[in-house]
């Protein structure tokens, strides 16, 4: 498993909470792509499929800064999202394990990464996810937010707390169907590769992360493209946002921004999983020495 189950909850948390900081920042520019794609385009303005195409193109027009508009909100939303996303697989795993065996099978792991997605999605992920969707939209079109604070006390004063709320259903059911293929994919492979004796380095670490961010990025484009158009800065329902889907661009139109999300689960599947490796082994020598402490 990825979670050693003598490993303490405090380090599947800090470990988790610093590994998403470190993948969303180094990998945002793909998301900011990707999400500029997926809402609605601005008449006689096309956007770019062709995810280096939108970089470059916001790069010319608008300058770095640009690029980063919601950083900060994804980054703490990333601390957030997988260090409870680790804490609550390793917690909810541990109840899915195989009485006999005490291992998981196959679909045990995707049950387990299904259900603490939705722990992250209810706690962390879709306020955050809002917010970044909001600033990203209002920065082409109306440029009425002065920054995620005030993004922030906009939402809450015209929608209320359930306007951070806005979403929740294509979040949730994207985090559920993310959490269960990447943390899922992940520990498979991990399971394949121990019971074959292949050592588990930083590349191997790397790699499987890699491929669990193509498989979650195919399985959860419809729900991620729904969830993109309901939290707009204007926002709208999970039925408005299928409809409005369809009528753009038909069934195809929910795997829009596909390109741009691959760009980046590629390499933060990867960065990810090797980041929390790295975390997890520095800090659990650490939380053994306070604990030996505490017993003398």
């Amino acid at each position: 498993m990825i979670i050693d189950p003598q490993t303490p909850a405090i380090v599947s948390l800090a470990a988790g909470g610093v590994a998403g900081a470190i993948e969303a920042f180094s990998t945002y520019p793909f998301e900011f792509a990707k999400t500029r794609v997926q809402l609605r385009e601005q008449k006689g303005v096309p956007t770019p499929k062709n995810p280096f195409k939108v970089v470059r193109q916001v790069y010319t027009t608008e300058g770095i800064k640009a690029l980063y508009k919601g950083c900060s909100t994804l980054v703490i939303g990333s601390i957030g999202k997988d260090g409870i996303r680790f804490l609550s697989f390793d917690t909810i795993k541990n109840s899915f394990k195989d009485p006999e065996t005490g291992t998981l099978s196959p679909l045990r792991n995707l049950a387990a990464g299904m259900a603490s997605g939705v722990v992250a999605s209810l706690t962390a992920v879709t306020p955050t996810e809002r917010i970044k969707t909001a600033l990203i939209d209002d920065a082409r079109t109306e440029k009425r937010f002065l920054g995620m604070t005030h993004c922030i006390k906009t939402i809450l004063k015209e929608d209320g707390i359930m306007g951070l709320y806005r979403g929740l259903a294509g979040t949730t059911l994207k985090q559920a169907g993310a959490t269960a293929f990447r943390m899922g994919t992940y520990n498979i492979l991990k399971d394949y590769e121990r019971t074959r004796d292949i050592p588990q380095t930083t590349l191997t670490n790397f790699a499987n992360g890699s491929v669990a961010g193509i498989v979650t990025t195919l399985a959860t484009q419809p729900f991620d493209t729904i969830k993109t158009r309901c939290q707009s800065a204007k926002g709208a329902s999970t039925v408005e946002a299928f409809q409005s889907i369809v009528a753009d661009y038909g069934i195809t139109g929910f795997w829009r921004g596909t390109t741009m999300r691959l760009g980046r689960t590629v390499f933060s599947g990867g960065i990810l999983f090797t980041t929390y490796e790295w975390a997890a082994a520095l800090m659990m020598p650490l939380v053994k020495i306070k604990e030996e402490r505490l017993r003398e």
